[in-house]
């Protein structure tokens, strides 16, 4: 993922490539509290186990923890809350859709500030089977690999 002028990633699921094939990726805006932005500001929040699912008809990102800012005060915050995903509805529409397909969901692929909002990079995916991802290791073992004799070959 390249990263456009005006943007700070706060954080990636590398997890999401390992396990997924990402079909296509959408950007969508993000619903929080204050505490949850100065949270996230502080780089604070893991995607491991988080997914997007639909409810009553919107989109949801769901398990993404976002840890309790110390600084807050009063205000209380639930750090495994679901999350309100912000998509016109043409794109709403074209995910679930898509998502109604067998064996594809939606993954959280990065979050990150753009202009001062919070954003989340939505990945459509397909999960992985056990030979595809041993496939992809073996790749990027090889590529590594190359790039150490090229490195070494250098060298003398």
């Amino acid at each position: 993922m390249t990263k456009p002028e005006g943007e700070k990633v706060v954080a990636r699921n590398r997890k999401a490539y390992h396990e997924f094939h990402v079909l296509e990726d959408v950007e969508a805006g993000l619903v929080l509290t204050g505490p949850e932005v100065k949270s996230l500001r502080l780089g604070q929040i893991a995607l491991g186990d988080a997914y997007a699912r639909f409810i009553q008809g919107e989109l949801y990102l769901v398990n993404a923890h976002i840890p309790e800012y110390k600084m807050r005060g009063y205000a209380e915050q639930e750090p495994l809350r679901p999350r309100k995903l912000l998509l016109h509805r043409r794109e709403l529409a074209r995910i679930s859709t898509r998502i109604e397909e067998k064996g594809l969901t939606v993954v959280p692929l990065a979050v990150y500030f753009k202009r001062g909002y919070a954003k989340v990079k939505l990945g459509v995916c397909r999960g992985k089977k056990l030979h595809d991802k041993r496939e992809a290791i073996a790749r990027r073992d090889a590529a590594r690999a190359a790039t150490r004799e090229a490195r070494h070959d250098k060298m003398k």
